[in-house]
């Protein structure tokens, strides 16, 4: 059996649930700390934001700091208790720990598990999330039937909700219709549109939004990676500190700078330097770089769009990318061919990769789709 990673961790990073610090989102946690305070917690609540800013670290600091309360009674000889203006739990508590221990009996998470081959991990969370390995009874609702013999909280993590099919939605959602006694359900979703309407609307949003540069920078040393948040990291990244890992630990900015390098000869471009791009991708030792190929050229093309309606970037992710942009976006027409051939290229890529076609040919018919669309644009 293949040693799987988990599918809600990042490469380079530690697990959510021991990340110690949570940057940049200050209002998601207020909007929280202010339904406690007020006695208006609500049993389902929407994690959403791009993907890598924060959101399942948000959803264990919620987990832990719920999962160390204790039902009391209001009020007492001394008043209501202060208002909490914190999510942090002690590292010595005896909750956090079983949490960080990943054995706290009053935690579920709910996220993709490995197929039945144990060679790779399932692409939707399935019945057999549920079920477990030996394909038993519905381990969710046995462990919702359980719950509340102490008086604590109980907390459900789905990572990532937009990733359930949808048996497995159909059985949250009744669970959201008739939520357990002090059972608190924690959806992350990076596309919350991909979501029944009907579980959108049983939950509280709480919206993470992407990192500051400063954010970013101590995000990522947190993280074990002692570099500051340069202006290429901070632009391609978008403000995750998930892409930014990415883009760190995959060579990400050394690719982008050779898609700008190869880019720059436009309209006219280098045919040698586009296949040696796209043979860099075959292989399945080079699936990472494919796939990372892939979304930087994507990239390139949204930062293109942008570029016609808003003119030249005031940062760039690679030396020369900022002038390479308003030359061949130069007005709102050229930012509508340059989304145009976001939309069209890049779905015909992801389809192509999705039913394995070969990656060289599916880098190169995404280079020569820019190539096209640069000599209609520079050309006006």
């Amino acid at each position: 059996m293949t040693d799987l990673a988990e599918p809600d961790r990042i490469t380079g990073a530690p697990h959510p649930r021991e990340t110690q610090v949570l940057f940049g989102q200050d209002a998601a946690i207020a909007d929280f700390l202010t339904a406690w305070n007020t006695g208006r917690l609500h049993s389902g609540w929407m994690l959403t934001g791009p993907r890598g800013v924060g959101k399942a670290t948000l959803a264990w600091k919620i987990a832990r700091f719920l999962l160390s309360q204790r039902q009391t009674d209001a009020g007492g000889l001394f008043g209501d208790p202060p208002p909490v203006t914190a999510l942090d739990v002690a590292p010595d508590n005896p909750d956090a720990r079983l949490i960080d221990a990943g054995s706290h009996p009053g935690l579920f998470v709910l996220r993709r598990v490995p197929n039945k081959d144990g060679t790779a991990l399932q692409q939707d969370i399935t019945v057999a999330a549920l079920r477990g390995h030996d394909d038993g009874d519905n381990r969710l609702k046995q462990f919702l039937q359980m719950s509340g013999t102490d008086g604590g909280q109980r907390v459900v993590i789905i990572d990532a909700a937009d990733e359930m099919n949808v048996t497995v939605a159909n059985s949250i959602l009744k669970l959201l219709e008739e939520p357990p006694a002090r059972t608190t359900f924690m959806l992350i979703a990076h596309q919350p549109s991909r979501l029944l309407p009907t579980i959108r609307s049983r939950c509280r949003v709480l919206r993470c939004k992407p990192l500051s540069p400063q954010d970013l920078g101590a995000a990522l040393l947190q993280a074990g990676h002692d570099t500051a948040a340069s202006e290429a990291l901070a632009t391609l990244s978008a403000g995750s500190a998930g892409d930014a890992l990415r883009l760190l630990t995959q060579d990400g900015l050394q690719t982008y700078a050779q898609i700008i390098g190869l880019l720059t000869s436009l309209p006219q471009m280098d045919r040698t330097a586009a296949i040696k791009l796209a043979e860099g991708c075959t292989g399945r030792a080079n699936e990472a770089r494919f796939a990372l190929t892939l979304d930087l050229v994507d990239r390139f093309l949204g930062r293109a769009a942008r570029a016609g309606l808003m003119g030249e970037p005031v940062t760039q992710g690679a030396p020369g990318e900022a002038r390479l942009l308003a030359r061949l976006s130069p007005h709102d027409a050229a930012a509508r061919a340059w989304a145009d051939v976001q939309q069209t290229a890049t779905a015909r890529a992801r389809h192509g990769r999705a039913v394995n076609l070969d990656p060289a040919a599916l880098i190169l018919d995404m280079l020569f789709s820019i190539e096209r669309t640069a000599q209609a644009t520079v050309a006006r």
